[in-house]
């Protein structure tokens, strides 16, 4: 998957860029941190990795501040599947509702947070954005 979709993608879309790898324990193997220090022209932010993933912010990446919410609201609705061939289309189905605006929101949403980040020194974002920031 890393050499087959990962690296081509980040490649063609954002060359530039610096990846972050999120805390899941399979994306921190050695085999994986050994891959990203080879073929990454820059240094990776992950955990364990040249760039330690910040303190307290598991909140930065999409996935864990928007898509698994938006897929659970948008999958599991009455009637609810009962087998794997029902819940794979409708699986398929809420992740092609994520149109353009969506995935702009969610890139200002992403710059946002890491605003936050930067300003706090490393604050939990969530949890700031309940007791500081106008919702």
């Amino acid at each position: 998957m890393l050499c087959e979709w990962l690296m081509p993608q980040l490649q063609e879309n954002i060359p530039d860029g610096i990846y972050q790898q999120n805390g899941a324990h399979p994306h921190f193997h050695n085999e994986v941190k050994s891959f990203f220090n080879e073929h990454l022209p820059q240094p990776w932010i992950g955990c364990k990795g040249p760039i330690e993933w910040p303190p307290r912010s598991p909140d930065l990446m999409p996935m864990d501040f928007f898509l698994w919410g938006y897929e659970k609201d948008n999958v599991y609705i009455p009637p609810l599947p009962t087998t794997l061939q029902e819940l794979r289309p409708q699986i398929r189905e809420a992740f092609v509702k994520i149109d353009e605006e969506m995935k702009h929101r969610v890139w200002q949403e992403v710059e946002y947070r890491y605003d936050v980040v930067r300003v706090t020194q490393g604050a939990h974002i969530e949890l700031y954005q309940r007791l500081y920031l106008p919702q």
